[in-house]
């Protein structure tokens, strides 16, 4: 069945299609919603999620907690059951930014079973303690833009991000707000043509990356895990399609991964080549044009250390680009229009966003936001226990 968000765990209310099927009335994000909802109901300090594309961001942000979202090569993929390799990545699930920065810590470094962690072998890119860089006073003097989507937010999530903005400008940060002519044309904007023959979901339509990537890392995944039951996506597939009752839901998804072909030289193959080609261009070199200020230098006085969003609605970006993000819960929603039978405020957080490897700068700035703040409220549904509190008696 369905999880629940305990800030309201209800089914939704709703008797019509689709919302009669016994989905909770409030999201609790996708697609790590265990690990959010596990820390959000005190049922455990800390989780570990995964994200492709705003799989650590949406959970955290609906339940109202933290989560980093690390640079892609951070932390080993090794054991993880793939969507693509391109942009996979595990992150803490946390209440506190203390407790995601300790966790992280943990996961960090370089492992000899993902090449992707080649690059923590580059002195400054990883760390074994991140708790080093927590700092109440972050906000001080930093450049952080803001990004709203094209599409002007809710009113209630807008109020949200213009608390965070005004929280940040009390801070000493320097808040500059993305104009349309500010972002580079290219950023998230989809230029493929839609794929041939291929009946993906509109949503994957312009792009073939993760459906590829799907088919050839879960394919790898199981090849490399002698007691799998299936041995490839199709075969999965063709089992799914063979149950009784069939799925509740299909398998849509899977169904076009499974179509495409991965062989070396295959059209499929140098479509995927050209898309993620193009993702990068505007995702990586359109973020690190923002990133690295007007004078278009790295590392020099104009640089801009972050750009802010409500909770994940600028993840695809970063994802595409394997770039890093933190988000900190920023307050509570009043329920509006769009948000269904919600009647009690939820929550939302503000996610901090940086180029490759600035985990330490990202944790600084949303470790003061949280210190200042204070947003995070336990949910009634599910209070403490005594025993969750530890007391550190004096050393005699």
């Amino acid at each position: 069945g369905f999880g629940f968000n305990p800030y309201d765990p209800r089914p939704d209310p709703r008797t019509t299609a689709p919302f009669n099927d016994g989905r909770p009335v409030l999201q609790t994000g996708g697609s790590s919603s265990g690990p959010g909802i596990g820390v959000n109901a005190n049922l455990t300090a800390v989780a570990v999620g995964t994200e492709t594309s705003g799989s650590l961001l949406s959970p955290a942000s609906a339940n109202g907690v933290v989560a980093i979202k690390p640079t892609v090569g951070l932390v080993s993929r090794d054991g993880i059951i793939p969507i693509t390799a391109d942009q996979d990545t595990a992150g803490p699930m946390t209440r506190t930014v203390t407790d995601a920065a300790i966790v992280l810590g943990v996961l960090a470094g370089h492992d000899p079973k993902d090449s992707a962690t080649e690059a923590c072998q580059t002195v400054g890119n990883c760390f074994e303690d991140y708790t080093q860089f927590l700092n109440r006073n972050a906000l001080q003097g930093a450049r952080i833009a803001v990004f709203t989507p094209a599409s002007r937010l809710p009113a209630n999530r807008q109020a949200l991000l213009d608390d965070a903005i005004a929280v940040l400008r009390s801070q000493g940060a320097n808040v500059r707000v993305l104009a349309v002519t500010d972002v580079p044309a290219q950023l998230g904007v989809c230029v493929s043509a839609p794929l041939p023959a291929i009946p993906a979901p509109p949503a994957l339509q312009c792009s073939s990356v993760l459906l590829y990537g799907f088919q050839r890392d879960l394919n790898a995944y199981l090849k490399a895990t002698p007691r799998a039951p299936r041995r490839s996506l199709a075969e999965i597939v063709a089992f799914n399609a063979g149950l009784n009752p069939p799925l509740k839901y299909g398998q849509a998804i899977a169904e076009a991964a499974s179509m495409l072909d991965t062989s070396p030289g295959s059209a499929d193959t140098q479509r995927f080549l050209q898309d993620r080609a193009l993702d990068l261009v505007r995702s990586r070199d359109a973020l690190n044009a923002i990133y690295n200020g007007p004078d278009g230098i790295k590392a020099t006085a104009d640089d801009t250390d972050a750009i802010i969003a409500i909770g994940n609605f600028f993840a695809a970006a970063p994802a595409k680009a394997g770039f890093p993000s933190v988000t900190v819960p920023a307050g509570f929603n009043v329920p509006g229009p769009g948000d269904g039978a919600i009647v009690d405020p939820f929550p939302s957080t503000v996610t901090f966003t940086g180029p490759a490897f600035s985990e330490p700068k990202l944790i600084a700035l949303g470790y003061a936001f949280e210190q200042v703040t204070q947003h995070r409220v336990p949910p009634a549904s599910t209070p403490a226990l005594a025993s969750d509190t530890v007391i550190k008696k004096p050393r005699r």
